[in-house]
């Protein structure tokens, strides 16, 4: 019979006492060259840090609202003035207009110097020229400043000084008042709009004779037909604004 050990465990071989039971192989006896690495690539540059964001300190609500705040300051152009003052620089705005006002009339009063209208005897020159609903159809001719309107004087068509003083503008302007002689039909409208449309066939008038006046009479306003009309009646309305009067029952 054969005697078991008393641990339990088989008798290791002599041999293989000292040494484990799972050794590692030997390594070789040379590791081969490895190649050396390539000259490493240029690396772009870091990206710059990031800058500190601001965070602004809360406001604080203060004891009194608004003490906090900065105030405006906004210069007042005019001072208060008592009425005497007021009074003083209104009279002397309303002056300052009124000069304005002649300095202008005194300009247009003046005749332009370099009008050159041909007045030979068979002269004509014709023209249409309109004001509201009134229309004038002027014959300008060489003459002595006559005025025939259907058939009658300038002083008998138009008593009103003020609209014969708007007709005569025109030839006055160009200094040629006593050498040509105004001869229009006229129809429709009232007074005051026949006044403005015979100026304005005048002024037209006087363009067909001379070209070059064009620019002198386009600026002292001769040339423009004023567009103010009378403003037509709405459905519902009695006029062209007027309302009938409200009756709640």
């Amino acid at each position: 019979m054969t005697e078991e050990p008393e641990n339990g465990r088989e008798p290791e071989d002599a041999a293989g006492a000292g040494e484990p039971a799972d050794s590692a192989p030997p390594e070789p006896a040379a590791e081969a060259e490895q190649p050396e690495p390539a000259a490493e690539a240029e690396q772009p540059p870091a990206p710059p840090e990031a800058e500190e964001e601001y965070e602004p300190a809360p406001r604080q609500k203060p004891e009194i609202p608004g003490a906090d705040l900065e105030p405006v300051f906004i210069p007042q152009e005019e001072e208060y003035l008592d009425a005497e003052a007021r009074a003083a620089a209104e009279a002397e705005a309303e002056a300052a207009a009124a000069r304005a006002a002649a300095e202008a009339e005194a300009e247009q009063a003046q005749p332009i110097a370099d009008a050159a209208i041909d007045l030979a005897a068979g002269a004509r020159y014709t023209a249409t020229g309109k004001r509201k609903t009134a229309v004038a159809r002027v014959i300008l001719r060489p003459g002595r400043g006559e005025y025939s309107i259907n058939g009658k004087s300038l002083e008998v068509f138009f008593p009103r000084e003020t609209l014969r003083r708007m007709i005569r503008q025109p030839l006055e302007t160009v200094g040629y008042e006593s050498r040509m002689d105004v001869v229009a039909r006229m129809h429709g409208g009232g007074v005051s709009a026949q006044a403005g449309a015979l100026r304005h066939g005048i002024s037209r008038a006087l363009i067909e004779a001379d070209p070059n006046l064009r620019g002198e009479l386009k600026r002292r306003g001769f040339l423009t037909r004023d567009p103010r009309v009378k403003e037509r009646k709405k459905a519902g309305l009695k006029k062209a604004r007027k309302r009938p009067q409200f009756s709640k029952r």
